[in-house]
C-alpha cells in the first residue's frame, strides 16, 4: 500500500521539473513513511511513497525493466492477493524475477499481457506503467475502487495521484470548486469519474485509462453485469463460506504484523472467526481492535438505527475465537478536537461531513498504526449481501431515487438545510439527484423472466456497489492511510460480489432477515449472540457534551463574520444551532454544525477559488 504520482508532458522536459515531482510526491508522505523514489525520463516523472508490507527490502518503487526497445517504469499501490501464482505463471513464460515483491509480479505480467494484465489480478490496486516503448502511459484501477486513483488532463499531457492533493501540488493544477463539486458534496449521490475538484477526474474501478500522443482513451475491463443464478441454498451457502476462506486466507500473508478490525457485528465477526481458524494451527492469535466511546454501553439508549451497543458483542466475539483484544475508547474531547478535524479534511480533500464517524475512524486507525500495520475490515458486506435498512424498508426500496437518501432523510434531515437560501436555488440538488438516479439505473440488465420485484432489488443491489460503496471505501482508505496503516476490504473480492449480487434477493434474505446467506456460511464459528444480532451500523457517540463543542467550535467562528465558510451556509441557521439548549439539538441540527465547522476548516486549509454561480 502506497501514494503515486506522475506527470507526463509530451512537449517539455520533465527532467527540469524534478521539485514540481518532489513536492507531488511529498504530499503523500503519510501514505507511505518507509520509503520514497522517483524516476524521470524526458516526459515523464513518477513518484512513489512506499508503505512496505510485502518484500521488505525488495519491493522499491519507482520499478523498471529495461528492453531493447525502450525502458517500462511502474508505480503501484495496493496489494495483488493472487501475485503467487501469477509469478509461477509468469516464470514458466520465461520471465525472470529479482524481487519477492507483487510489485514486480504486476510489472512483468504488463510486459507479457499489457493493459490486459488487470483482468487477471485479484486485488485492491492502482498503478500507472509508463511504457517507453511506444511513449505511452497506462493507468489502471481495481474492478470495485478500493484504491484511489485521480488525473488532470493537461495541454500537453496528465498529472495523476493516488489523491488530489498530489495534483493540487503541480503548479497547472487550479484547486478550484464549482456548483458540480458542492452538489456531491451535499446530494451524498457519487458521480462515476467525477472527482470534486474542476478539471480533475477520478478514474472509474475497472477502468483503464491510456495516454499517448493521440490523446487520453478509457477502457472498461470490468463492470458488475446481469447473470442467472442456478445454484440451490445450500449450494449457495456453501460456494460462499468456500470463496469466503480462500479470500480470508489470501488477504492475511504480509511480512509486518496484522490485526481485524473488529465492531461485534455479522460482517466483521465472520471474518475474525474465519481467521481465527485458519491461524490456529500456527499457534498465533488474531489481534483484533474496536473502537467504544467513553461511558456508551453504559449509558446507551436504543434508536432507529442503533438497537444495541456493540462492546458486548465484540467481547463476545473476542473470548470465542480467543483474539488479542483492544478497545479504543474515545472521548468527546478527542472526537471534537480541530486538530483531528483537519487531519481527516486533509486526508480526504474535501469537506465530506461525516463528523464524529470521521473523527473516531482516524483516531482508531492512529491507534492500531502503533501496534499493526495491515488491517482486515468488514466494509462492505452489507453492500454484498443486503445489510442495510434501506434493503427492508418499503418506502427506500419502492421510490425512485437512492434508497439510502430515503433513510438519510428520515434520520438526520436535508443537508441541503444549511446552505445558503440562494445557493440551494442554483445548485438545484432535487434535480440533480433525479437525473444521477435516473443515469445509475438505466443500464442495469433484467433477467429473462424476473419479476418486478426481484428487478428492483436487483437495482437496489446495484446501486449499493457501483454507487454507496464507492464513497465509504474512498472514506476508508483515505483515514487509513493518513496513519499509514494499510486496510484489507475481502469482501470487496470480486469473485464474491459477482457470485453473491447475481443471487435473487430471495435467497439473500431467504429467512426475511439481513444477509442470510453470510448468517448461515458463517454460523458454524459465530457466537449467538452475533447470529442472532440485528444490523448495527458504524457507531456514533451518544454524548451530549461532543454537541456542547460543537456548539462552542460554531460560536467562534461566528464570531468571524467574514469568513467565507458564510458564502456556502446560512449564518442564521448555524447561529440557531448553536444557541440551542442542551435537549433541543437534534440530530439534523448536530449534522448540521459538523458540515458547517468541516467546511470552514476546508476553506482554511485548501484555500480554493470557488464558482458559486
Amino acid at each position: 500500500m502506497c501514494g503515486i504520482t506522475g506527470w507526463v508532458a509530451y512537449d517539455r522536459d520533465v527532467r527540469d521539473e524534478s521539485a514540481t515531482l518532489d513536492a507531488m510526491t511529498e504530499t503523500m508522505s503519510c501514505r507511505g513513511p518507509d520509503d520514497r523514489g522517483t524516476w524521470i525520463s524526458g516526459p515523464v516523472g513518477l513518484g512513489h511513497r512506499r508503505l512496505a508490507i510485502i518484500d521488505l527490502p525488495g519491493g522499491r518503487q519507482p520499478m523498471t525493466v529495461e528492453t531493447p526497445q525502450g525502458t517500462v517504469a511502474i508505480v503501484y499501490s495496493g496489494e495483488t492477493y493472487n501475485f503467487t501464482e501469477l509469478r509461477r505463471e509468469l516464470a514458466g513464460r520465461g520471465h525472470r524475477f529479482t524481487t519477492e515483491s507483487d510489485t514486480e509480479v504486476v510489472l512483468h505480467g504488463y510486459l507479457e499481457w499489457g493493459a490486459g494484465v488487470a483482468e487477471r489480478l485479484n486485488g485492491m490496486y492502482a498503478f500507472a506503467v509508463w511504457d517507453g516503448r511506444h511513449r505511452k502511459l497506462v493507468m489502471i484501477r481495481d474492478r470495485m475502487g478500493i484504491k484511489p486513483f485521480y488525473y488532470y488532463p493537461t495541454p500537453d499531457g496528465v498529472l495523476f495521484g493516488s489523491e488530489p492533493k498530489a495534483i493540487l501540488a503541480n503548479p497547472l493544477a487550479r484547486a478550484r470548486v464549482g456548483l458540480d463539486g458542492l452538489r456531491e458534496l451535499f446530494a451524498f449521490v457519487k458521480t462515476p469519474g467525477h472527482a470534486f475538484w474542476d478539471g480533475m477526474h477520478e478514474i472509474e474501478p475497472g477502468t483503464v485509462v491510456t495516454l499517448d500522443h493521440g490523446g487520453l482513451r478509457r477502457h472498461v475491463y470490468w463492470s458488475l453485469e446481469t447473470r442467472a443464478h442456478l445454484d440451490d441454498r445450500e449450494t449457495s451457502i456453501a460456494r460462499v463460506r468456500e470463496l469466503l476462506e480462500d479470500i480470508v486466507e489470501r488477504q492475511l500473508v504480509s511480512d509486518v504484523p496484522r490485526c481485524i478490525l473488529l465492531s461485534g457485528g455479522l460482517d466483521s465477526s465472520a471474518m475474525t472467526a474465519l481467521a481465527a481458524r485458519q491461524l490456529a494451527g500456527s499457534g498465533e492469535a488474531v489481534r483484533s481492535f474496536a473502537v467504544d466511546f467513553v461511558g456508551q454501553t453504559e449509558n446507551f439508549v436504543a434508536d432507529e438505527l442503533r438497537t444495541t451497543p456493540d462492546t458486548p458483542f465484540v467481547h463476545d466475539v473476542a473470548r470465542a475465537s480467543g483474539t488479542d483484544h483492544q478497545d479504543i475508547v474515545l472521548d468527546s474531547q478527542a472526537l471534537a478536537d480541530p486538530a483531528v478535524r483537519a487531519h481527516m479534511i486533509t486526508a480526504r480533500d474535501m469537506p465530506m461531513g461525516f463528523g464524529d464517524m470521521d473523527a473516531s475512524l482516524y483516531l482508531l486507525f492512529r491507534a492500531i498504526r502503533e501496534q499493526s500495520t495491515v488491517a482486515l475490515s468488514g466494509e462492505s458486506a452489507d453492500e454484498v449481501f443486503g445489510g442495510y435498512l434501506q434493503f427492508f424498508d418499503a418506502d427506500a426500496r419502492n421510490a425512485d431515487m437512492f434508497p439510502w437518501l430515503v433513510r438519510f432523510a428520515r434520520h438526520f434531515g436535508d443537508d441541503a438545510d444549511v446552505l445558503r437560501p440562494d445557493l440551494s436555488k442554483s445548485l438545484n440538488l432535487p434535480s440533480f439527484i433525479g437525473d444521477s438516479y435516473a443515469g445509475a439505473v438505466s443500464g442495469i440488465a433484467r433477467l429473462t423472466g424476473e419479476s418486478d420485484f426481484e428487478y428492483r432489488m436487483r437495482k437496489i443491489c446495484h446501486l449499493h456497489l457501483t454507487r454507496f460503496v464507492r464513497v465509504l471505501l474512498d472514506r476508508k482508505d483515505r483515514a487509513s492511510m493518513a496513519v499509514g496503516l494499510e486496510v484489507r476490504v475481502p469482501f470487496c473480492d470480486h469473485r464474491l460480489v459477482e457470485y453473491v449480487y447475481n443471487t435473487p434477493w430471495s435467497l439473500k434474505s431467504f429467512d426475511g432477515r439481513e444477509k442470510s446467506l453470510l448468517r448461515e456460511a458463517t454460523a458454524d464459528v459465530l457466537p449467538k449472540s452475533v447470529y442472532d444480532r440485528v444490523k448495527s451500523p458504524y457507531p456514533s457517540t451518544q454524548d451530549p457534551e461532543y454537541a456542547v463543542a460543537l456548539q462552542r467550535h460554531a460560536k467562534e467562528l461566528l464570531a468571524s463574520p467574514s469568513h467565507r465558510v458564510f458564502d456556502i451556509v446560512d449564518r442564521a441557521r448555524v447561529r440557531r444551532a448553536a444557541g440551542r439548549e442542551l435537549p433541543q439539538i437534534t440530530q439534523a441540527s448536530r449534522r448540521g454544525l459538523e458540515r458547517t465547522l468541516d467546511l470552514a476548516l476546508w476553506l482554511d486549509l485548501y484555500k480554493p477559488e470557488l464558482t458559486l454561480s
